[in-house]
């Protein structure tokens, strides 16, 4: 478990030292990148000096299996952070009480549960990342679409994650099915794979790799190449034609918490202004309305108005077909 705290109580006092008292303990369950999760932590512990934070970081689909698994004898006090796509599913929903946290009606009805028992102020978007210099290198065109992708030149030269262990996968897919239809969808996945050179278990390393010049195009996160022109790797961030795929971040309060204050105090915290100002940092897509996307992710490329360039996603659709299309993938592309 990766786990935030402060001194306990008990290291005080063998210390020597005198303790404050620590009103409440919390358990997180959350999907989020590590690297946020340690700033985001860093500063709800400053908001809630009382409350020991402890988080669990998991996979999308580890998560929910985790989750499924404790479901006789639940550990959270609650979800944070997760892909809607996943919290969807009904024995999920069934583990969930209404909450409406601070602040959350503002969000527009689409990134909030009409039964209350999720809202998302984040989420996570799809890009390729492409590496400029290798580009030129090999003298391969930029691609702009999926189609593009089927050019023999890129044999090899894409990465792209798994959708049976990476969200950042599936939210591809997902992508390229709804936009196109699943006849339509299914066939240009299939006229991409010939050029694939790996499909990985993490979302971000395929941009990651194409960042360092491994490959040319890293079919990953709209963060990490984000990121990774920030910190001058030779990359451009480009967004498919059709729509690119996205995921809200869900949170959610567990009906079993024994610690609802605490757990609702948290959830709160989530939609503060101090935490909105580190979304800024580190996000894409914000979904609360007047919160401007960072420097970085103007410089990168990020438009302004971002519903320009989103497929138009139904997220029960995503939640109720995310079996199947898995399967189909497996049977398809599985190596």
């Amino acid at each position: 478990m990766i786990t935030w705290t402060r001194l306990t109580a008990a290291s005080l006092v063998a210390l020597g030292l005198a303790a404050p008292a620590v009103a409440d303990e919390i358990t997180v369950y959350t999907a989020l990148e590590e690297e946020e999760i340690a700033a985001y932590v860093e500063a709800a512990q400053k908001a809630m000096p009382d409350t020991e934070i402890n988080v669990l970081r998991l996979s999308t689909g580890k998560l929910g299996a985790r989750l499924l698994a404790e479901a006789g004898n639940p550990q959270a006090d609650l979800i944070w952070g997760w892909a809607v796509s996943a919290m969807m599913d009904p024995q999920i929903l069934d583990m969930l009480e209404p909450y409406a946290a601070e602040g959350v009606d503002v969000l527009p009805a689409t990134f909030r549960g009409e039964d209350g028992k999720w809202f998302a102020p984040i989420g996570y978007m799809g890009a390729f990342c492409v590496n400029t210099a290798r580009l030129e290198e090999k003298g391969l065109p930029m691609p702009s679409s999926w189609e593009d992708l089927e050019d023999p030149a890129f044999k090899g030269e894409i990465l792209m994650p798994d959708p049976n262990s990476s969200g950042t996968g599936y939210l591809h897919v997902n992508a390229v099915l709804q936009s196109m239809g699943e006849e339509a969808g299914w066939a240009q996945l299939e006229a991409v794979d010939p050029n694939m050179a790996q499909y990985t278990s993490s979302g971000s390393k395929p941009c990651k790799s194409a960042r360092v010049g491994e490959y040319t195009v890293g079919i990953s996160l709209a963060f990490t190449a984000m990121q990774s022109v920030e910190e001058g790797y030779p990359l451009a961030m480009v967004f498919p034609e059709g729509g690119v795929g996205y995921e809200l971040e869900a949170s959610g309060l567990m009906a079993s918490s024994d610690n609802k204050e605490a757990a609702k105090a948290f959830l709160d915290w989530t939609m503060s202004d101090d935490a909105i100002d580190l979304y800024q940092q580190y996000k894409a897509l914000i979904t609360i309305p007047g919160v401007d996307a960072s420097q970085a992710a103007e410089d990168a490329g990020l438009p302004a108005d971002i519903s320009t360039i989103l497929a138009d996603i139904d997220f029960v659709e995503a939640a109720g077909n995310q079996d199947a299309v898995k399967q189909t993938w497996k049977d398809k592309f599985g190596r």
